[in-house]
C-alpha cells in the first residue's frame, strides 16, 4: 500500500510539472517550475531531468530553460485520431476553411469549458498559433452556447454559478436569465452567433453536432475578424453553411434526426 501511494505521488508530481507549462510561458527555469508546482527545487530538477529523458520536456543548451518536448505531441495526435468527432470533422472543416477563407473550429465540452478538438484558418483569418487543446468559456462563445444546449437550465446554473459569468467585453452575457434567452433563440433557429463577446474584433456563427442518440456532443463554428466574416451581410449564408456542415458530421456519427434548415433571408 505504501509503495502504491508513493508511486501515485510520483505520477501526480510529474503531471504537475507538465501542467506548469500550461500557464502561458513556453520556457521555464527550474525555479519557475518549483514555484508553480509547490515542489522543492531539487525535486523539480530531478523530475524535469527524468521527463527530459522521456522526451516530455526539452532543455535549451544555451539558456538552460525547459520547454515541452515531442512526446506530448505524439500522445495528443493519438488521442485526436481516436476521437470519433475529430475523425468525422477534420477533413470537412479543413475543406470549409479553405473554401470560405475563414476559421473553422470544432470543440466539445469538458466541465465548465469548451475544449478545441481542431481548428483550421483560411487566408482571411490567419493565426500564428493553433487552438487545438485550448479551453474557452462556454457562455461567451458560439460553440459554447451550442454545447450548453445539452444541459437543462438547472444543470447550467449548477455547472456555472452566476458569479462565475465574468465579462470579457462589454458584450459578454453575465446573467443566466439572459443566457436562457440566448439559448432559446439558438434552439429556435438552429445556430448560435457570437460577436465580440469573448474578444474584440472577432465574431462567429456555430451549430451543434449530435451523435446517434441525438445528444449534442460537439459543435462547429465559422469564425474570423469582423471585417472578414461580415455577419451583418452574411449571417444567413454562413448559418446555412455551418448547419449543413454540422448535420454532415452528425450523420457521420450516426445521427438520423431532422435537419434544421435556415430560411433564405433569415437574419
Amino acid at each position: 500500500m505504501a509503495s502504491d501511494q508513493s508511486n501515485n505521488q510520483s505520477v501526480e508530481r510529474a503531471i504537475s510539472v507538465l501542467r506548469a507549462f500550461l500557464t502561458g510561458r513556453p520556457e521555464l527555469r527550474v525555479s519557475d517550475v518549483a514555484k508553480a508546482t509547490g515542489l522543492g527545487v531539487s525535486t523539480a530538477s530531478r523530475l524535469l531531468a527524468t521527463l527530459e529523458t522521456l522526451e516530455f520536456v526539452e532543455r535549451d543548451e544555451v539558456s538552460g530553460l525547459y520547454r515541452l518536448g515531442t512526446a506530448p505531441i505524439t500522445l495528443g495526435g493519438v488521442a485526436l485520431n481516436q476521437n470519433p468527432v475529430h475523425r468525422e470533422a477534420r477533413q470537412v472543416a479543413q475543406d470549409l476553411a479553405a473554401a470560405l477563407g475563414l476559421g473553422v473550429n470544432v470543440a466539445v465540452r469538458r466541465g465548465d469549458s469548451m475544449f478545441y478538438l481542431l481548428n483550421f484558418e483560411g487566408r482571411l483569418a490567419p493565426r500564428s498559433f493553433v487552438l487545438t487543446g485550448q479551453r474557452k468559456p462556454l457562455y461567451a462563445t458560439g460553440i459554447g452556447k451550442c454545447l450548453l444546449l445539452a444541459l437543462t437550465p438547472e444543470e447550467r446554473r449548477e455547472l456555472i454559478p452566476e458569479a462565475s459569468l465574468r465579462p470579457y467585453t462589454s458584450r459578454t452575457i453575465v446573467t443566466h436569465e439572459r443566457l436562457d434567452q440566448e439559448l432559446a433563440t439558438v434552439v429556435g433557429r438552429g445556430y448560435a452567433t457570437e460577436v465580440e463577446e469573448l474578444a474584440f474584433g472577432r465574431a462567429c456563427v456555430a451549430a451543434p453536432i449530435r451523435d446517434m442518440s441525438g445528444a449534442v456532443v460537439a459543435a462547429i463554428s465559422i469564425s474570423g475578424p469582423l471585417s472578414a466574416i461580415d455577419l451583418e451581410a452574411r449571417e444567413p449564408e454562413l448559418a446555412r453553411t455551418v448547419i449543413e456542415t454540422a448535420d454532415s458530421i452528425s450523420i457521420g456519427l450516426g445521427y438520423v434526426g431532422p435537419v434544421h434548415a435556415v430560411a433564405a433571408g433569415t437574419a
